[in-house]
């Protein structure tokens, strides 16, 4: 590949759908991920002259590379964006149903979210509360830490822990063994 152009059409064909689980898993919104996903294959198109990989394989690092900044881009700049476009009106175009049901299969979003809602479950009283004030509700950490009458640090150490704990048990497959008993 280093002694031609890359190919963002075979790019596409091996790694397309591959990448856009990827993404829908990491935002749990199909629009939002389709999005992305858009987004990601026309950086990879502007930037394909800066390309310095030789295999298929450097080719798939380099983009999940650039998806992973979108992603990234999207955490940090995506609640500004909600909102501004919520106070202008503007709505995202709606994919259809179908569309959309497919791609929540292919990711495995419903059992994703059935394993996370375990996990939730576990967790201590004031590691939930905290979790989704600060994940569901996008509360700050001052504003969190006021509705719970603690520091912000203390705030800050339950959701690490609370995420931490999911993280760990999403990683070695607990919950899902706890769902199939």
């Amino acid at each position: 590949m280093a002694d031609r152009p890359l190919d963002i059409g075979r790019l596409y064909e091996r790694h397309g759908e591959e990448l856009l689980t990827f993404i829908v898993r990491r935002t749990s919104d199909t629009e939002v991920a389709l999005d992305l996903w858009a987004e990601t294959f026309a950086q990879a198109l502007a930037g394909r002259g800066r390309y310095r990989g030789a295999t298929d394989e450097e080719a798939a690092g380099w983009l999940y590379g650039i998806a992973r900044r979108q992603l990234a881009r999207y955490y940090r700049d995506g609640r500004a964006e909600r909102r501004a476009m919520q106070r202008l009106g503007i709505e995202r175009p709606q994919i259809d149903s179908e569309t959309e049901a497919e791609i929540v299969r292919r990711a495995g979003l419903d059992d994703l979210r059935q394993v996370i809602a375990a996990g939730v479950a576990m967790l201590p009283q004031d590691a939930r509360e905290a979790i989704e004030l600060r994940l569901v509700e996008e509360l700050s950490y001052p504003d969190l830490a006021a509705r719970l009458a603690i520091t912000e640090q203390a705030a800050r150490k339950r959701v690490s822990r609370g995420v931490g704990v999911l993280s760990r048990l999403l990683d070695t497959n607990t919950l899902m063994e706890a769902l199939e008993t």
